[in-house]
């Protein structure tokens, strides 16, 4: 008899302990402290940047008494053009297997500083040309970096804000 009163005694005190010693929710609270710091730390945060872009119409009429100047810069395999819309003006070879975005800054400098109420241009590109090599020609097209007349200070020039894109002919 006093067996069974002793087995009923412990029975009865496991139901009076605290709920927490039966949930140990510690380690639990380790792993995600732990996880959320890894998830945190190895995130890659993306920048993205928007420009707007305009397609060229047929249909774009000229102001009355105005000539219309138009700068298209082509992207081909062998090289860069810089074109008036009907003939090329200049043509910029690959050098060391790469375009030569300097010497194309320069020349659109120079176009700048001709037209300087000119603000947009065009940038053909030939089909196989790698993203990159059209994002830098881009860039050369909208802005340049241009010295002072000492030499040493250099400086952001807007040259053609507007660009259109389409595929070379």
């Amino acid at each position: 008899m006093a067996r069974r009163f002793h087995y009923k005694r412990r029975k009865q005190e496991s139901f009076d302990t605290d709920i927490m010693h039966v949930l140990n929710l510690t380690p639990m609270m380790d792993i995600l402290t732990v996880l959320v710091v890894f998830l945190l730390v190895t995130a890659v945060f993306l920048s993205i940047t928007v420009m707007e872009l305009s397609i060229p119409t047929s249909g774009a009429g000229v102001a009355a008494g105005k000539r219309n100047i138009v700068i298209e810069v082509i992207i081909r395999k062998t090289g860069l053009q810089i074109s008036n819309g009907s003939s090329v003006q200049a043509a910029i070879p690959i050098k060391d297997g790469n375009y030569d975005i300097e010497l194309l800054s320069k020349m659109l400098v120079r176009l700048k500083e001709q037209h300087p109420d000119k603000q947009d241009a065009t940038v053909l590109m030939e089909p196989a040309i790698e993203y990159d090599h059209l994002i830098q020609v881009m860039d050369a097209v909208r802005v340049a970096d241009v010295r002072s007349e000492e030499g040493r200070e250099v400086g952001k020039m807007t040259l053609f804000p507007n660009i259109s894109i389409g595929d070379a002919p």
